[in-house]
């Protein structure tokens, strides 16, 4: 599916814009402080109903404006789709999609599948462990749509098993009704860890591929690193068993799916802790690409690629790199406050936007 342009009311900067995006590369162009990360925020918002930038949703709407509201028009191979999505401060959100009312973008199947590299997800690689437990749950569900559900039905089964817990150190349950709780917990973590591996599986080779590519050194490696070696039910189960009294000291179960990780590293170092800022950058951008490639390969749809000053950090060599594997098949959108950091540009089927004062215009011809 294809994004054909995005239509702005009173978000972020924007009183109102209208925005075509190229079918394959679109280079945004101007000043810091422009609007040209307003412009991918927006187009985010409007693909999957929430900001990429922050959980305080106020903040998209205009500065004395009362809601803000995105369009965005796609063509899939059955034609032509429609989302919107309209906030107000203080009222639930309104999704349609198509026009019709929907609770989550997420859930809509006729939608574009987007990514974004912001400068400020770098906590996906620097940050705590759950931030990237959910970006790969997410991966799982672009990768494997059926699958999206696994990590909700462990979610469930880990909530109902803490309240047990609660219960039963307030004296209203027994330890021997764990039994249950821990049989059900059990088959979902083993399937939700199985998808996670699979999913790592999937990308692990492209990331050191583009990774190296990008400029990482000394071997790139993503690993997936569980909690939990069991690899059926019963194991997992066994576990859980040998944790019951840490566990009921501490409230809540310590153990499972929910504590996974990912690990990125160069040269055996974990990025996290011992890689430069630019290393992290280069990592959250190998592993944004090679989940890209991944999802395309997997479903034959290229998610729309957001990238919000990306080509400051590259050497010349490395813009030429990242051009090229943009170039490979899909859309992309690119900020920069100078045109010539795109390599080739000149010479590439690309569109121009210029940013400036809250507005979007066409670009001189390259």
């Amino acid at each position: 599916m294809r994004v054909l342009a995005v239509s702005l009311r009173d978000f972020r900067c924007y009183e109102h814009a209208e925005v075509e995006i190229g079918e394959g590369l679109t280079v945004v162009t101007g000043p810091n402080g422009a609007g040209k990360t307003n412009l991918l925020e927006a187009l985010y918002f409007g693909c999957t109903g929430r900001s990429c930038r922050t959980t305080n949703e106020r903040e998209v709407v205009r500065f004395g404006a009362g809601a803000a509201r995105v369009v965005v028009r796609a063509l899939g191979e059955d034609g032509p789709h429609e989302l919107a999505v309209g906030f107000e401060p203080g009222q639930p959100k309104r999704m349609r999609a198509d026009g019709a009312p929907v609770e989550r973008l997420l859930d809509v199947s006729e939608r574009p599948l987007v990514s974004v590299f912001l400068p400020d997800r770098l906590e996906l690689v620097k940050g705590p462990p759950a931030l990237r437990r959910a970006h790969l749950d997410q991966l799982v569900a672009a990768l494997w749509p059926a699958r999206g559900g696994t990590r909700r039905a462990y979610a469930q089964s880990l909530a109902q098993r803490n309240a047990l817990i609660s219960r039963i150190r307030g004296g209203h349950a027994s330890r021997a009704s764990l039994a249950t709780w821990d049989a059900q917990l059990a088959a979902h973590g083993i399937a939700l860890m199985h998808d996670r591996a699979r999913a790592l599986d999937t990308v692990a080779e492209s990331f050191a591929r583009l990774g190296t590519a990008m400029g990482l050194t000394g071997d790139p490696e993503l690993r997936y690193r569980p909690r939990s070696r069991a690899a059926e039910p019963a194991e997992l189960v066994a576990e859980l068993a040998e944790r019951i009294d840490s566990d009921l000291d501490r409230g809540f179960t310590g153990h499972g799916p929910h504590r996974d990780d990912i690990s990125f590293s160069c040269q055996g170092r974990e990025l996290r802790v011992y890689g430069s800022q630019g290393q992290q950058r280069l990592a959250l951008l190998a592993l944004l690409l090679a989940e890209r490639e991944a999802i395309a390969a997997s479903r034959d749809v290229t998610p729309l690629m957001l990238l919000d000053d990306v080509m400051s950090e590259l050497d010349r060599d490395r813009r030429e790199a990242l051009v090229e594997v943009l170039r490979a098949g899909g859309q992309a959108v690119i900020t920069t406050t100078d045109l010539e950091h795109v390599p080739g540009v000149a010479d590439l089927d690309v569109t121009s936007l210029v940013v400036a004062d809250g507005s979007v215009q066409e670009g001189a011809a390259v």
